[in-house]
């Protein structure tokens, strides 16, 4: 069952998350960037905070130095990136993001694929979207295209970055995330 506002207890109050966006592709500039500009109105107009948004070319170090950059940076809560998911040889977002996960989100590429299944049906089978923690911060790795990040966010992110959204979501944990 999708989440909805019947989800949310109005009784918290919101915590707008600090949110960095990366676009891997060999191709997009800030011109044509539909699925960063997509993410970034859904993030902005969810009330969280833009800290950063840049565009990297489809190279595993390249993705891999900007994703350590925000990993170290304290103001930076969560990355999510668009793009470089597929099977192809130039799509390596997926190797970069899990060579630094301390802990994998098994369960975010789960129901990113049942969300998707219901929209473009077994073709969702050649995404690889992923997510997972590293240095405490919330990493996740979607599809290229608006309609995959619009799944993304809107099925998933949109009420797990909420610290309203009940019966649980990711932000009621964020201060635990470094326990050791």
């Amino acid at each position: 069952m999708p989440a909805s506002t019947d989800h949310l207890d109005q009784s918290i109050t919101f915590v707008p998350v600090h949110i960095a966006l990366l676009t891997v592709s060999d191709t997009r500039t800030k011109d044509d960037d539909v699925s960063g500009d997509t993410l970034e109105k859904r993030v902005k107009d969810a009330g969280h905070i833009l800290c950063a948004r840049t565009i990297v070319p489809d190279d595993q170090a390249k993705i891999t130095a900007q994703l350590k950059l925000w990993i170290g940076d304290p103001r930076i809560d969560v990355v999510i990136s668009t793009g470089g998911t597929g099977l192809t040889g130039r799509d390596v977002t997926v190797e970069a993001f899990r060579a630094l996960f301390e802990k994998e989100i098994d369960g975010f590429s789960a129901l990113f694929h049942q969300i998707s299944f219901a929209k473009i049906g077994t073709s969702t089978v050649q995404s690889r979207a992923c997510a997972g923690l590293a240095g405490g911060t919330y990493l996740f790795a979607l599809p290229g295209s608006p309609g995959a990040v619009k799944d993304g966010w809107d099925g998933i992110l949109k009420w797990q970055l909420d610290i309203r959204h009940r019966p649980c979501n990711f932000v009621e944990i964020m201060p635990r995330l470094l326990e050791r």
